[in-house]
């Protein structure tokens, strides 16, 4: 574990195996700890840098509202670039992490490497969806604040979007469970509001803009996902698109050999001799 100071909050950051770099990024009320198969199936090859996001994990929860947002986020990304002395970089999202993947990889054009997004998103396509979206996150996240955080936790894992997690072992469930509660509830709730998807800019616009290798992954089963996938892959020039079966939305978690191979098959493909990496255990 190393927490780094960034301008005025310290990142949770950790760094395993040597090689080209990749930038792993969870999803919201995860943190590093969900990248742990795939952390092991690619160190020998790979180095990854995974990250908790502010309110979430080791990493700070600043109680300023405006140290979430999406711009502020990349603006981190960019100093830790910069402060491992890496020019390029993947960048691996996962749900809320994808949306902010896909961010970084369009202003950080020069910095970026390629691009994966597992049950991402580009934003809501329109500024009613956006502004009813930004309400919705506004009430849950004041409701947050008010509830101890295992009322939460059970209400988030009561949603439609993880019933496919029924299908993993208890223990596994169980883990899940535990590494959910250890997020801090302001953090959370800031989350929400600075890097919801109704806070987010629509970045439709911009797929076509896209000159990097692109792979969109998302579960058989997770069906607006999927459509969402398609969607971005056929706006992205020369993306690729992989549905997972037997997998909902978390497909590092519900399928974690398909998704390990999935996402190490494009990165070998792609691989850059020219990036740098940095000494890591």
């Amino acid at each position: 574990m190393t927490r780094i100071l960034l301008k005025n909050v310290n990142l949770n950051v950790e760094i395993y195996g040597n090689g080209p770099p990749l930038i792993a990024l969870h999803g919201f009320t995860g943190n590093i700890t969900t990248w742990e198969s795939f952390i092991k199936a690619s160190k020998q090859k790979f180095q990854i840098i995974a990250i908790d996001f502010l309110g979430h994990g080791l990493s700070d929860s600043p109680p300023e509202v405006t140290n979430y947002t999406n711009v502020e986020t990349i603006c981190l990304f960019k100093i830790l670039l910069d402060q491992l002395q890496i020019q390029k970089v993947f960048w691996l999202g996962y749900s809320m992490g994808g949306r902010i993947a896909l961010y970084a990889a369009i202003a950080l054009k020069k910095r970026t490497s390629g691009l994966i997004i597992e049950s991402g998103s580009a934003g809501l396509p329109d500024q009613k969806s956006r502004s009813e979206r930004v309400a919705a996150d506004e009430n849950l996240a004041n409701w947050l604040g008010m509830v101890p955080i295992e009322e939460f936790v059970d209400y988030w894992e009561s949603l439609p979007l993880w019933s496919t997690q029924r299908r993993l072992s208890e223990t596994k469930r169980q883990a899940l469970r535990a590494q959910r509660l250890t997020n801090n509830p302001l953090g959370l709730a800031n989350s929400l509001r600075g890097a919801g998807t109704g806070a987010q800019q629509s970045l439709y616009n911009k797929l076509s803009d896209l000159k990097i290798p692109s792979l969109f992954l998302a579960g058989e089963d997770d069906k607006k996902f999927v459509e969402l996938a398609h969607g971005m892959k056929n706006s992205v020039p020369g993306a690729q698109l992989n549905i997972i079966p037997n997998a909902g939305h978390a497909i590092h978690i519900e399928q974690p050999e398909n998704f390990n191979s999935s996402v190490l098959t494009f990165l070998r493909t792609h691989t850059e001799p020219s990036n740098k990496s940095i000494e890591s255990r």
